[in-house]
């Protein structure tokens, strides 16, 4: 009987034994139950979330019912302004633009300087209108703007308009208007000039102004014969040469200058051999350049050259003139001769009588160039002469590598 007790006890023993080494299954642990069903918890969480977020948005409980703007009517008349098409309307548009630009600088120096600054990239000219009027918006129970712009308004409606000419009294001429045709026809040859000589196109066609209205004004056959009826420049071929009067004394002068490194007309040398005869008659040569008929370009470029020259010569001398448009158009009619560089030096020249009223050479070139005549052709531009520099940041960068100058702002 102890025989079968013991046996059987061992037995459990063994048994025991068995299942104490015997391992766990992995996914029978605790520690991997408890993470499965935090995770099983989880999904069920962000099920519902996104069930609960479907079904809110389906109700339109999110919806933003929004408004119509108060200022909904004025903003549709806004896109409606237009420009006007005859001209009388497009000249007191104009006005009236500027007028309420000036009104807002006044009031808002902010919002007038960044309106005017956008214009400038703008090819309509309502464009301005509409963001002035966008401008006034804000503005429109505004006591002081309102009563500010009343009262520019009023003085404005006062005061009327003065003439409706130009104020400039030669430029209300025939010739004037026929020179202008005239000029534009020799645009490319200009702007070519200007580039090798390396002085700005508007310079060049300030001395030509001054040149063509004198000889038109003092001949008046001339203008009958050629600028009237066809419209093209006179050519002179006596005492002075060449559409801009140049003298052949004075152009011998310009030559000589190109080529001596030690006068103080020199223009450096990449201009040196800017003239070079191509034949052995530079005399004949000089005079065929200049009296050419169908091609002006000699005129032009010997022109650029006197300017370039006397500037640097004024220059070299302590007296900065390149600012001084009326005074190196004066230089251009007098003559190498009488260009002494002085502290003082005053506009002047040959004078020149248009419609009964006495202008000088200097006077009639300084007239056009600061005019606004012709300035989408010929702009003006902040540096006149090549290499030197900006004194304000040009706001429209050169398209060409050869273009030199900063257009002003």
């Amino acid at each position: 009987m102890y025989s079968a007790f013991y046996y059987q006890l061992g037995n459990n023993m063994e048994q025991n034994q068995q299942k104490k080494t015997k391992k766990t299954p992995f996914y029978k642990r605790k520690f991997v139950r408890m993470t499965y069903m935090i995770v099983v918890h989880l999904f069920a969480i962000a099920g519902a979330a996104i069930i609960g977020a479907w079904a809110i948005y389906k109700l339109g409980l999110t919806n933003n019912s929004g408004a119509f703007d108060r200022n909904d009517r004025y903003l549709a008349e806004v896109a409606t302004l237009d420009v006007p098409s005859d001209s009388l309307s497009i000249q007191a548009a104009d006005a009236d633009r500027m007028l309420k630009l000036a009104v807002i600088n006044k009031a808002f120096p902010v919002n007038g300087r960044i309106i005017w600054e956008a214009s400038k990239y703008c090819e309509n000219p309502n464009i301005m209108d509409k963001m002035i009027a966008a401008a006034e918006v804000y503005v429109y129970d505004n006591d002081d703007y309102n009563a500010l712009k009343a009262e520019v308004e009023a003085l404005m409606d006062k005061t009327g308009t003065i003439v409706d000419t130009n104020v400039v009294p030669w430029m209300n001429t025939a010739e004037w208007e026929a020179l202008k045709v005239a000029i534009l026809k020799d645009k490319e040859l200009i702007d070519s000039a200007a580039m090798l000589t390396g002085v700005e196109p508007r310079l060049i066609v300030g001395c030509l102004v001054g040149e063509q209205i004198r000889l038109f004004n003092s001949k008046r056959e001339m203008y009958k014969k050629y600028l009237g009826p066809v419209k093209v420049l006179s050519v002179q071929s006596q005492f002075s040469l060449g559409v801009n009067g140049i003298k052949e004394f004075t152009a011998m002068q310009v030559e000589r200058n190109l080529k001596n490194d030690t006068s103080v007309f020199y223009m450096g040398k990449e201009y040196e051999n800017l003239l070079d005869f191509k034949t052995s008659e530079p005399d004949t040569e000089r005079v065929a350049r200049l009296v050419d008929y169908r091609n002006h370009l000699y005129s032009y470029i010997y022109t650029g050259c006197i300017l370039h020259q006397t500037m640097l010569q004024w220059r070299r001398a302590g007296y900065d003139i390149s600012d001084r448009p009326d005074l190196l158009f004066t230089l251009f009619n007098v003559g190498f001769s009488q260009s002494v560089p002085k502290p003082d030096p005053r506009c002047g020249g040959s004078r020149i009588t248009v419609a009964d009223k006495i202008y000088t050479f200097g006077a009639i070139g300084f007239d056009f160039y600061y005019s606004g005549e012709l300035a989408k052709e010929f702009p003006l531009h902040e540096v006149r002469f090549k290499g030197d520099k900006p004194t304000i940041q040009p706001n429209t960068a050169p398209t060409d590598d050869n273009q030199f100058y900063g257009v002003v702002l």
